[in-house]
């Protein structure tokens, strides 16, 4: 995958990520690209905004991109490495990228995502760490709850 294009992607991401946290949600931001490079979803976490535990970033992007025939050649670009529940989702639809703006916070399924044939490319980008560490310090209890923790 090219890096630029996934920086430009990540963009996009990162820009929904800080709608959440706008919104006192919990700063993820996620994006689905088509095959062709197409936009097809967005969308942030709203675990808080919508009281609903399933409401995370990829999720809501997914959502947002609505039916689609197929999922082989998407790109899945997440600004926090995704999560057992999220990975299980790209694992179940095909899809077959996932680009992560960091991994440094929170490390999810990713290798297991690319043991499994996902190619996943992590970008260590500096905005989206920083976004999460003045999140965490800020809402500790709220990033605990978020990733399963007490």
């Amino acid at each position: 995958m090219d890096q630029d294009q996934a920086r430009r992607w990540l963009a996009v991401a990162l820009d929904e990520a800080r709608a959440g946290r706008d919104e006192g949600g919990v700063p993820i931001g996620a994006a689905l690209f088509g095959a062709g490079g197409e936009l097809l979803g967005r969308g942030h976490n709203r675990r808080v905004q919508d009281g609903d535990p399933s409401a995370h970033a990829e999720t809501a992007a997914f959502r947002d991109a609505g039916r689609q025939r197929s999922y082989r050649g998407t790109t899945m670009v997440t600004t926090l490495s995704p999560c057992w529940y999220c990975s299980g989702l790209v694992r179940q639809f095909g899809i077959s990228r996932v680009v992560v703006g960091e991994d440094r916070t929170f490390r999810g399924g990713q290798e297991w995502l690319a043991a499994h044939g996902v190619e996943v490319l992590v970008l260590d980008d500096p905005g989206c760490a920083e976004l999460m560490r003045t999140f965490i310090a800020a809402h500790p209890a709220l990033w605990n709850e978020d990733i399963g923790h007490e």
